[in-house]
Parts: structure tokens; C-alpha cells; sequence
């Protein structure tokens, strides 16, 4: 028999009979790894262990503590359900079932919804079908031979994906009597998936158009062990307590009404104190940092967006009205009023760079399927910048805006992730000035010493751009700030600059956002915090609580002092019990607690408390203002 030879990741060489397989290399390297191989790696591409190993190839094996081992357990896991679906649901359907960063789900076309309980029938079935070791082995075939498999099992779903497919032939697995269309890899046998938990059911449009009919779509997640699984769950219920929804109603900082429309938020006055505050430092950051604050208008007529590319590239996401004849629409974006602004007069080389910044609100169309809270509204705040510089200057004002995300991430404590994000299908401009505009953003990156990632084909349609994306107390990823490079719009409008040369030259122009839309933004403070708000950012940093009616006049002179220095105070004067009072402040985890009994008010003192019930010294009034002032002032 033929022999063929393979290299390892080492450089070592082995040699084996020809038709060896993965799962033969990493028997013969030991039991241990034999037994905990669930894939392989051959000249660079994921691999079933069953594969035959190709003569000269470079060959890995990949364990459940691989890093691409969660995603092939996660996709395994997802065929383990529907295979259980299928079994429990006779004649449910099956279309696609991807891995997915927090686990995996299936789309299934069903006679009635989900419930709960039929979760649990499916998950006991799922460890059943994972207890009974069935292999999973990798078929390939003709496109039409598998058409007509599938048109035989009555999965017209798969029948009208296989259409779709270039090429000529497809792959499948099967695993007992279930069988699906799929690329792979996928784990050796339904015993590998150990660890799994169903855990929602939604609906889902076929391929996500709500013309196509509704499926229900059940949300799982598996890891290569229970401890993990078990560390996964716990971080969910933790996600829960957390939840900004539900937080935000107990605080009582936002809502929502069917009435006013769907993803329209209506700020409560804690809620509208928290944005304040939060805008507040955001305007004094900025002013700090040599910007502008301009505002433009809600609406522009629709000629200018035509002329921007917006109507061609971006209207779907647009709301357009029309005044006495007159199109408009409102914008989702705040460039076109600053390009305005700079258009206003002749620019000058030393005038630049220029940095106009606005707390723009913005409109977009966001399907009402995908609307969560404040995470995804229609109606949104950005703190939108727009820079205007020569191209000379781009490469600072990138890194200046970088510098500027670091100092703000810190000051909330968040570690971050950047990625840069590519020349999408639908775009506008030149070759030449895209690779300008990307060269610029990835040379700054580069020079960053920062770890960061290329997004192909995710760039805005008018030029790359920059996403950092934050990490939450959860770990959770949140993405936020984002800085565009735009050759295009310049172009578009004309917008020109006297250069020390005496001729007109073309500006550069960044668009950028620090926190992005401050709705979203505070939707992951809520989150991040649990509430628990630092006291410089909290919409209430204390409140009085008196013990006895006869401690109300000294309370309400307490309540004017600290008012009128500056803080933000609520007050507790109602005949109730302190005990009840206290939890109720705590419920409303407002920092600090000001008690004032017959001692207090005798002395003329406060007794401040902690919102965890750590109680502080007794102080002056004075004394407690400056203690506030001073840790406040320690956030930024």
C-alpha cells in the first residue's frame, strides 16, 4: 500500500498508509488526545476527523480546548436540536441553524408556537439522542441527488437553499435517521455534545423578511464542559437582574408607550437627569478638546440627501416628510448640516482642522422586530463630531480622536476592542480615495500598538471606518464609538480650503462619535453599573431622611444648602419608619442616605450612609458637600 507523509504544527514529520484519516493521526500521537480530538485542522482548513489526510498536507488537531473548538460544538449542538425536534415534532421543518457568539439556534417552520415546557421535552430528548453516541459521519453529492433527497423528506426549506448554492455538489451529515445540509466540520459523535442548555424561543421571518412566513427559532448554548455551561448560566441570570428594562422602570428613568411608537423613549425626570449629566461631561470633554458645538436642523430637503448618496445607499432607514411641495427628510445623520456650516464662508489652511461637535438627535427606520429597549430605538442622540482637516493633518486628528475614546473608556472603566471596517458592496467614491481613507485609519491603528481586527466590507457606504467596542462588567460587547474617514462627501459638496500655495484643495473629513447614540450608551451604564450609579453620574446623589416629624424643619434647611451648592438631592420626610425609608433608598440605590435624628438636628449635623449600609462619622452639612465634590470629581 502507498504511503503518504504529513508535517505538525512542530515541524515534525509522520508517515501514513494512504486512505489514513485525522482520527488515525491522533491515535497514533496517544489515547489521551484520541480521545479528546473532536476535529482537525489540514493545510489551514477546519476538518471532520474522518477526513483523509492528503500526502505533504500540514495537519492539527483540534480538542475542546481549541480555540475554534466552541464554534464546532456549538454548530453540532445545533443539529443535536433540531435532530431532537424532530423527533418530538414530527413533521416540523427544518432551515438553518448556525453557531452564534453566545451559542447556537435553529429556524423551524411548525404548526403552533413553542412553549416553555415544550423546551424541556426537547432538551431531555437532546441528551437522550447525546447519551446514545451516534456517529456523525459527512456525505457529499450531486446538488440534484440532494435536492431530491430533500424534496423526499418533505424539507422544502433545504430544497429551495440547495437551488441557491453555486457549484455542483453539496455536503450533508448524518447522524441516525437525521440528516442535514451543512458545510462543517462537525464533531465526531452526539456524545462530544456534553454540555447544553435551551434557553428562549423567538419568532423569525424566513430569511428575514416579514412578507415570508413567521418561524419559531430556538435560542441554545452548549460548551465543552458543565463548568463552563454552568459559569455561562449564572452570568445570564446575572444579565437579568441587570437588565436596563427592568432597571429603568424600578428607577424610574425612561419608558415607553404604544401610543407615542415603538422605539421612541420617553425620559422620566431621573432618567432626563442621568442624560443631562452625561451630556454635560460630554460638552466640557469636548470644548477641552478644541471642538465646536454647532446644531443643525431635524429635517433637510431631500435634494441635499439625494446629493450626499444618503437616498441612494441609506433610505430604507430614513423617515422623509414633505412641507408645502417640498420633500424633506429627517435626518438620520447630523454630516450634512457641518458640511453646511463649513461651506458658510471661504476656509483658509490655518482655519483648519475644524471640529464641530452636536448632540444631534436623529431619526432612523429600525424593523420593530429589533427593537430592544434603549440598545435599539428609532429616535436616538449621538454626540456626533465632525472634523475638516487637511490631509496632511489626518493622521493626528485619527489619533487625537483615539486618544479621546481611551481617556472616556477609562473614566467608566471599560476595556475595549477595536476593529477596522472595509470598502462595503454598496459604497460611493473612488478606488484612490478609499484606499486613502483606509490607509490613513490603519496606519494610525498600526501606530496605536493597540490589537485590532480588519471587518471586511462593513465599512459605512461613504468610507472605512474605525469600531471600538467596549467590554461591560459581564464581558459582555457593546459596540459604540466609531471613526470614519470620508474622501467622498468633500467631494460631493465642494468643499474647498485656500492652501498656503494660493490654490483651493479638497479637506478631509472625519466623522465620529465617543460614546455613539447616549441612549444606547446609557442602556449599557445601567447594565455595567446594575444601577449602582457612580455618585458623580448618579441622577440622585442623596436624600435626606428625617426620623421623626420633629426633624423636618432642620431637613428641609439641610435640603436648601446642599440644593443650592450645587448637588442633586431628593428628601424623605413622610411619618414612616427609618427602617422603611432606608430600603426604599436602597431600592432606588441612590448613594447616600443623610439621617437626621434628634442628635442631628440638635447639633446641627448629618449622618451620612452608604447605600450598602456602611454608615459614615456625623458631619456638617458643608462638610458632606465637599466630601461629594471631591468624589465626584475623582470620575473625571
Amino acid at each position: 500500500m502507498a504511503s503518504i507523509q504529513i508535517k505538525l504544527p512542530d515541524g515534525s514529520a509522520k508517515e501514513f498508509p494512504e486512505g489514513a484519516t485525522l482520527g488515525d493521526l491522533a491515535a497514533s500521537i496517544g489515547a489521551g488526545l484520541a480521545k479528546a480530538a473532536i476535529a482537525g485542522r489540514m493545510n489551514g482548513a477546519l476538518v471532520d476527523l474522518s477526513a483523509h489526510l492528503a500526502d505533504g498536507s500540514t495537519v492539527e488537531i483540534i480538542t475542546g480546548k481549541s480555540p475554534e473548538a466552541l464554534e464546532i460544538i456549538r454548530h453540532s449542538t445545533s443539529h443535536l436540536m433540531a435532530q431532537a425536534v424532530q423527533t418530538v415534532f414530527p413533521g416540523a421543518k427544518v432551515t438553518i441553524g448556525p453557531a452564534i457568539d453566545t451559542g447556537f439556534y435553529y429556524d423551524f417552520d411548525v404548526d403552533r408556537p413553542f412553549s416553555p415546557e415544550d423546551l424541556e421535552r426537547i432538551e431531555k430528548k437532546m441528551e437522550e439522542l447525546a447519551r446514545a453516541d451516534l456517529p456523525i459521519t459527512r456525505l457529499e453529492m450531486a446538488k440534484d441527488e440532494a435536492i431530491e433527497l430533500f424534496r423526499g423528506m418533505g424539507e422544502t426549506y433545504k430544497v429551495e437553499i440547495i437551488e441557491a448554492l453555486e457549484g455542483d455538489r453539496v455536503s450533508l451529515y448524518r447522524q441516525g435517521d437525521f440528516v442535514d445540509l451543512c458545510r462543517g466540520p462537525h464533531l465526531p459523535a452526539t456524545s462530544h455534545c456534553r454540555a447544553f442548555k435551551l434557553t428562549s424561543i423567538a419568532g423569525a421571518y424566513w430569511r428575514g423578511d416579514e412578507k415570508n412566513r413567521m418561524l419559531q427559532r430556538i435560542y441554545g448554548t452548549a460548551f465543552a464542559d458543565k463548568k463552563e455551561l454552568d459559569a455561562y448560566l449564572e452570568r445570564l441570570e446575572e444579565a437579568k437582574r441587570r437588565d436596563h428594562r427592568k432597571l429603568g422602570k424600578e428607577l424610574d428613568l425612561f419608558s415607553f408607550a404604544d401610543e407615542v411608537g415603538a422605539g421612541l423613549v420617553i425620559w422620566h425626570p431621573n432618567g432626563a437627569m442621568l442624560r443631562t449629566v452625561l451630556e454635560d461631561f460630554e460638552r466640557k470633554e469636548h470644548l477641552k478638546r478644541g471642538y465646536d458645538i454647532v446644531v443643525g436642523p431635524q429635517i433637510l430637503k431631500t435634494e441635499l440627501w439625494q446629493r450626499s448618496g444618503h437616498y441612494d445607499n441609506y433610505r430604507e432607514n430614513m423617515y422623509f416628510t414633505e412641507v408645502e411641495g417640498q420633500g424633506y427628510g429627517i435626518k438620520p445623520m447630523n454630516c450634512l448640516a457641518h458640511m453646511m456650516i463649513y461651506r458658510s464662508q471661504l476656509r483658509s489652511y490655518r482655519d483648519l482642522p475644524l471640529r464641530f461637535f452636536e448632540l444631534g438627535t436623529v431619526h432612523r427606520h429600525e424593523r420593530a422586530g429589533v427593537l430592544h429597549g434603549l440598545l435599539r430605538v428609532r429616535g436616538f442622540t449621538q454626540d456626533d463630531a465632525h472634523i475638516l482637516c487637511t490631509p496632511e493633518q489626518l493622521d493626528s486628528e485619527i489619533k487625537g480622536v483615539l486618544s479621546f475614546v481611551g481617556d472616556v473608556m477609562g473614566i467608566f472603566g471599560f476595556e475595549y476592542e477595536m476593529e477596522l471596517s472595509t470598502r462595503p458592496e454598496k459604497s460611493i467614491g473612488s478606488d484612490e480615495d478609499w484606499e486613502r481613507a483606509t490607509s490613513a485609519l490603519l496606519g494610525a491603528l498600526k501606530d496605536s500598538g493597540r490589537a485590532f481586527e480588519i471587518n471586511e466590507g462593513d465599512g459605512a457606504f461613504y468610507g472605512p471606518k474605525i469600531d471600538i467596542k467596549l467590554r461591560d462588567a459581564l464581558d459582555r460587547k457593546w459596540q459604540c464609538a466609531t471613526i470614519q474617514c470620508d474622501f467622498t462627501l468633500p467631494e460631493r459638496f465642494d468643499l474647498t480650503f485656500v492652501d498656503a500655495d494660493g490654490e483651493r484643495k479638497r479637506p478631509v473629513m472625519v466623522h465620529r462619535v465617543i460614546l455613539g447614540a447616549i441612549e444606547r450608551f446609557i442602556g449599557v451604564l445601567i447594565e455595567h453599573y446594575a444601577g449602582n450609579f457612580p455618585v458623580w453620574l448618579s441622577p440622585v446623589q442623596t436624600t435626606i431622611l428625617t426620623v421623626t416629624d420633629n426633624q423636618v424643619q432642620y431637613g428641609r434647611q439641610v435640603f436648601d444648602e446642599l440644593r443650592g451648592a450645587g448637588l442633586r438631592v431628593q428628601k424623605d420626610f413622610r411619618n414612616e419608619k427609618l427602617g422603611f425609608k432606608i430600603r426604599e433608598a436602597q431600592l432606588q440605590k441612590v448613594p447616600y442616605m443623610l439621617i437626621i435624628g434628634d442628635k442631628e438636628a440638635e447639633a446641627r449635623t448629618i449622618t451620612p450612609r452608604f447605600r450598602d449600609g456602611k454608615n459614615m462619622p456625623a458631619m456638617k452639612p458643608l462638610e458632606f458637600i465637599d466630601f461629594i465634590a471631591r468624589e465626584a470629581a475623582s470620575f473625571h
